[in-house]
């Protein structure tokens, strides 16, 4: 009685698993059709635009994404303490239902201020953040200053996967 039931979704499930042709690879962006999200940045100069240009998404810049745009956020902020005071802000926003309807919180971004490692009271506070929500952390990138823009960087694969970046 089983064996009829299980038939039916294992040939779904091997319906659309296919090898793919060979051809040319495909873009970065290609995977990210299953999910958009919306950066949201959480103070100016969070870096908004160039991880959107870096891994595909809508760019809100410091506006909640509107009717037409990917529901899904991904809160922006540099790793100065200004940035972490905004971003823990918007995060409790969320938290007490007061983002726009409809909007839903995926994760942090945190971009670093400057090369090297975070001063002791910094890294708690991210410490801090991620015990309440995914927190994804982007290097400094000199090449980003210079417009030079490329592919993610190898440190960032995990968000690389989340937004369908990854090479």
């Amino acid at each position: 009685m089983h064996t009829g039931m299980r038939q039916g979704p294992e040939i779904w499930l091997r319906g659309p698993v296919t090898t793919p042709e060979p051809g040319p690879p495909e873009p970065a962006h290609a995977h990210a059709g299953a999910r958009r999200f919306s950066w949201v940045g959480t103070h100016g100069g969070a870096g908004v635009s160039t991880l959107a240009a870096v891994y595909g998404g809508h760019d809100s810049g410091r506006s909640w994404p509107g009717p037409g745009d990917p529901p899904s956020v991904l809160l922006v902020a540099r790793t100065h303490a200004a940035g972490l005071d905004t971003v823990a802000g918007a995060v409790e926003i969320f938290r007490r239902g007061q983002a726009p309807p409809g909007l839903d919180l995926d994760a942090i971004v945190l971009v670093a201020d400057a090369p090297g490692r975070l001063p002791r009271p910094l890294a708690q506070r991210v410490k801090s953040l991620e015990s309440v929500i995914d927190v994804y952390r982007v290097p400094w990138m000199p090449s980003w200053r210079l417009g030079e823009l490329g592919r993610p960087p190898r440190e960032t694969e995990p968000l690389a996967r989340l937004t369908g970046a990854a090479r």
